[in-house]
């Protein structure tokens, strides 16, 4: 299902491997690009200059390894919030995140304004069974501010060993005052796909993160259902995803479309530019789906979702999503490590962007909580908040509903029952 590209890229330096990761492609170094201009000599001499001073004045001796190494962050953070530079445990977390197994505390996060912004937690890890959210800004680590830290370096406060804790400090919308919220950090295993049956001939399947193997397990599980009857609609789940690898988004939107553009790439090189198209066969034989989403679904899941929406083959449903639509290109300098720069945007087959903007979804839901009323009547009432987890009390006891349990989930189900209907008639 998946495509890939093979490409030159051109860099000073001689050849480089890309490594895909964070909706990124993999490149390699061939042609001579900017060698070509000539080197700023009066900026450098500058640089140079700020460089000896340091080296002379400064309270204490500074190695000139870790002044190199500071440079190279400040050029590369100056570019845009996911450019970055990878010392040697960046580098390896970065290669591990691929394979679904990592440490820490289960968040995607960025930075904006200074503060390290919470793109999306993690299901069923430290951090959203914490209550961390989608959008939240945590402005300290264990009481020490992030303002001034590089995300790099906020990342490695978070890690840490397994069963050690740390306490977020957070600003989250529509809450007055800072939250903290500890959390115990844990070895992170992300299963990308899991599925399920809501009714009989209606599916569920949730996609988490896209990894290398995020599209054949999404079909191996629609075919799972498949076998225990007919599906006549399919709920894909793409809240809280915070992305992933770019050929795992073009894998899964491929299993749905038969033909047509997927996303497409610009950048400043044209080696840097792609266009990724769909194979024939729908893995659904053009059963209707809704596509689930919120702010916390960024990068690979919003590839998903624009080409989706863009050939209409689905309804997408929720909130804007998180809007973030560069693409980021892992280039090795050393075995150790390398730096994460930003190469390209993407856009939708029609030609969208979302960076910024994110994807517009076709039928808006509230982040709404469905709760049992106390009154005897057996009605049900609605409460604003995050994604919805189970009520309180004994789920067998109290016969929990699916709207109980999932409010976009249910309203997801409701319209693929009345397309359903509509089709049949």
């Amino acid at each position: 299902m998946s495509k890939s590209c093979r490409t030159g890229y051109s860099l000073i330096v001689g050849l480089v491997v890309g490594v895909m990761l964070s909706v990124s492609v993999a490149v390699y170094a061939d042609r001579d690009n900017g060698a070509q201009s000539a080197l700023p000599v009066e900026d450098l001499q500058r640089f140079t200059d700020v460089y000896m001073r340091i080296k002379r004045n400064y309270v204490t001796e500074v190695e000139d390894k870790d002044l190199l190494d500071n440079a190279i962050q400040g050029m590369l953070s100056g570019l845009d919030p996911h450019s970055a530079y990878l010392d040697e445990q960046d580098f390896e977390d970065m290669q591990v995140g691929t394979s679904g197994e990592f440490g820490g505390l289960g968040i995607e996060v960025g930075m904006e304004d200074g503060f390290v912004k919470v793109i999306a937690p993690i299901d069923d890890t430290p951090a959203s069974r914490a209550g961390v959210e989608a959008g939240d800004l945590i402005i300290r680590l264990d009481g020490e501010s992030v303002k001034g830290m590089s995300l790099s370096d906020a990342v490695a406060k978070m890690r840490g060993e397994k069963g050690s804790d740390i306490t977020l400090t957070i600003l989250r919308d529509g809450e007055d005052r800072p939250k903290e919220i500890t959390i115990t950090r844990d070895v992170i295993k992300v299963q990308s796909v899991r599925s399920e049956i809501l009714e009989d001939g209606f599916g569920y399947v949730r996609v988490s993160n896209f990894q290398q193997r995020t599209a054949r397990d999404l079909v191996r599980a629609i075919e799972d259902l498949q076998e225990k009857g007919e599906l006549k609609g399919l709920v894909l789940d793409l809240r809280n995803n915070p992305g992933g690898i770019l050929n795992g988004s073009v894998g899964v939107a491929d299993a749905f479309l038969e033909e047509g553009l997927i996303v497409y790439t610009e950048g400043r090189l044209e080696d840097s530019q792609f266009r990724y198209r769909a194979s024939p066969g729908d893995v659904l034989k053009g059963a209707p789906m809704v596509v689930l989403v919120n702010r916390g679904s960024a990068s690979a899941s919003e590839i998903v979702a624009g080409a989706l929406q863009d050939h209409k083959r689905a309804v997408i449903m929720g909130q804007n999503t998180f809007g973030k639509g560069s693409v980021q290109t892992i280039l090795p300098l050393t075995q150790n490590t390398g730096i994460k720069l930003t190469t390209a945007r993407y856009f939708t087959p029609d030609g969208r962007s979302i960076n910024e903007d994110g994807i517009d979804p076709d039928i808006r839901l509230q982040q709404l909580v469905v709760q049992r009323s106390d009154s005897d009547n057996g009605g049900a009432r609605m409460g604003r908040d995050g994604l919805p987890e189970a009520v309180d009390g004994d789920e067998e006891d109290n016969g929990e509903t699916l709207a109980e349990r999932d409010y976009g989930m249910s309203e997801a189900l409701n319209l693929l029952k009345g397309l359903d209907f509509y089709n049949r008639r």
